[in-house]
């Protein structure tokens, strides 16, 4: 019987999970079909119960779901206690339970693509959504001595500085972490004295409101830094050309994408996943966006 596993957010054009996923199932010759749900606000709660037929594995979750996707499960892992936003669920019988392997998929990008060790060093994260409570518990774990969260909206960066001050007095850890707006007068110094910066946010996402925009320019950007930005389609974004320009170092979200969904794949399968054929699949995924245009 072929069962299944859905991506629900909104909008969806953009995704490349469907490419590389189903190429691992079919790998393992797996009857398993990766579906896109793209799922308006109002048809969320609809989407989480169909999570719990039984011809249905689980899912993904992406954007804007990460965070309240949360009221519709059964059972959360540790990380999600911390973070508060998930990004993979998978239904056991009828029951589903919520995992988070956005931190897991950061830090092997950090670690393997970008050789980057965050310990001690300060980095300044754009945006306070699901992924980017996700990088800065990440960069907490490995002892980033300062995060700057910068955010348009006040009351999420305030909530994402809380859960991180928390978590770092709960395990004894150091790090000192602040929120700047994004008008900011202090916020050009901050980020010319990180050695990291993420962007979290949508800006510069393929078919998003701010496609072809960046949220820095190339004289704000340290040259000894590393950019990486999130987003993934398009492989080089508008961040990353100012970053180059800059002489910073790079690094996109594409290597996020397939470590964390690599890490699903295990969790619905408990197989290990073929990581060089979901790369491959990804940016075969990128390269016909690029070809058509689409």
């Amino acid at each position: 019987m072929t069962r299944f596993i859905g991506l629900i957010g909104y909008p969806l054009r953009h995704s490349l999970s469907p490419d590389f996923q189903q190429a691992a199932f079919d790998y393992h010759r797996l009857d398993i079909h990766y579906e896109t749900w793209e799922t308006p606000p109002k048809m969320l709660q609809a989407a989480m119960a169909r999570l719990k037929q039984s011809d249905v594995i689980g899912a993904n979750i992406t954007l804007p779901y990460k965070e309240k996707a949360l009221n519709f499960v059964d059972a959360v892992d540790d990380s999600i206690r911390e973070i508060g936003a998930v990004n993979t669920i998978i239904n056991r019988k009828g029951k589903l339970q919520a995992y988070n392997t956005d931190v897991e998929g950061f830090l092997h990008s950090l670690d393997i693509e970008a050789k980057f060790d965050p310990r001690g060093k300060r980095a300044t994260i754009l945006g306070a959504g699901g992924a980017a409570r996700a990088v800065c518990f990440a960069l907490l774990r490995r002892d980033t001595s300062l995060l700057v969260i910068v955010n348009r909206t006040i009351e999420r960066a305030e909530t994402l500085v809380k859960l991180g001050l928390n978590y770092v007095a709960r395990v004894g850890k150091t790090a000192e972490i602040v929120f700047l707006p994004c008008h900011s007068s202090q916020l050009r110094e901050a980020i010319q004295n990180s050695h990291l910066i993420v962007n979290c946010t949508t800006m510069g996402m393929r078919h998003s409101p701010g496609e072809n925009q960046s949220p820095l320019v190339a004289n704000w950007i340290p040259q000894n830094a590393l950019v990486y930005d999130l987003v993934y389609n398009p492989p080089e974004t508008t961040l990353l050309r100012e970053a180059k320009k800059a002489g910073a170092s790079t690094l996109s979200g594409l290597a996020m994408l397939v470590y964390q969904g690599a890490a699903s794949f295990r969790i619905w399968t408990g197989r290990e996943a073929p990581l060089d054929i979901m790369f491959s699949a990804a940016r075969e995924g990128i390269a016909q966006y690029e070809a058509g245009g689409i």
